[in-house]
């Protein structure tokens, strides 16, 4: 506490980490939340993390909350995403929070702890705190990114056919995109290429799926464009 706080009769504030962990799973585009056992918000949805800790980076704080308290260790992207300063955002204390953005790629399956669950973005429960309006921005972070650069690799597993792709994309960006569309614009970004390799037909036959990846698994602006807009209504319309 310094001289002046101490004057003013007021503590320091205490210092949290947070973290908005995406993963599509099962066609949805879901959160990591575990649920809190103790005042405040007792019985509610959170944002895992924790206080930040002497010696430790603020990213190197929810890299250890991630993989002590929740079992994920495993991110295939980590980011800085917002501080939130609210005097009061904590009924109890003076806290300030760094809230990072964090991916999981698809088919990746951390086991869990008996609080914590993977939520659909688009059905969230009641939520601690200002945890509702940082999942948000954690979604519209992704979501601009995936217009502008390659982190659709971060999402992804190693190699997939345009399909799977596609409905990644869909899930993460909240409307349809076409196969066909998709493989057009990463390949003209140079961030897409083909492995030589095809899935296997399935039942109703038909030709193999061929198989891609991402040309690298290192974030790069690909479009400061933004090429990847939601369908405008007359299209959605068929118009």
């Amino acid at each position: 506490m310094s001289e002046k706080d101490t004057r003013a009769g007021r503590a320091a504030p205490s210092h949290v980490t947070l973290a908005v962990v995406l993963q599509v799973r099962e066609g949805e585009l879901c959160v990591l939340l575990w649920q809190r056992a103790r005042a405040p918000f007792s019985g509610l949805w959170s944002l895992p993390g924790g206080y930040l800790e002497p010696g430790h980076t603020l990213e190197s704080s929810i890299r250890a909350q991630l993989a002590g308290k929740v079992d994920v260790a495993e991110l295939s992207w980590l980011e800085q995403l917002e501080t939130l300063s609210e005097p009061g955002r904590h009924p109890g204390e003076w806290q300030l929070a760094t809230a990072y953005l964090g991916l999981v790629p698809l088919g990746l399956d951390p086991e869990l702890p008996p609080d914590t669950a993977w939520h659909s973005i688009d059905e969230l429960p009641a939520l601690a705190f200002d945890h509702d309006g940082i999942v948000l921005a954690g979604r519209e972070r992704l979501r601009a990114k995936l217009s502008y650069t390659n982190i659709g690799f971060a999402l992804a597993p190693d190699s997939f056919s345009l399909s799977e792709l596609s409905a990644i994309y869909t899930a993460a960006l909240g409307y349809p995109t076409d196969p066909t569309n998709l493989r057009r614009v990463l390949e003209r970004r140079g961030v897409l290429e083909a492995t030589g390799e095809r899935r296997a037909s399935g039942r109703e036959g038909g030709r193999p799926a061929a198989v891609y990846r991402f040309s690298s698994r290192d974030l790069e602006v690909t479009d400061p464009f933004a090429v990847l807009r939601p369908p405008t209504r007359a299209a959605r319309a068929g118009g």
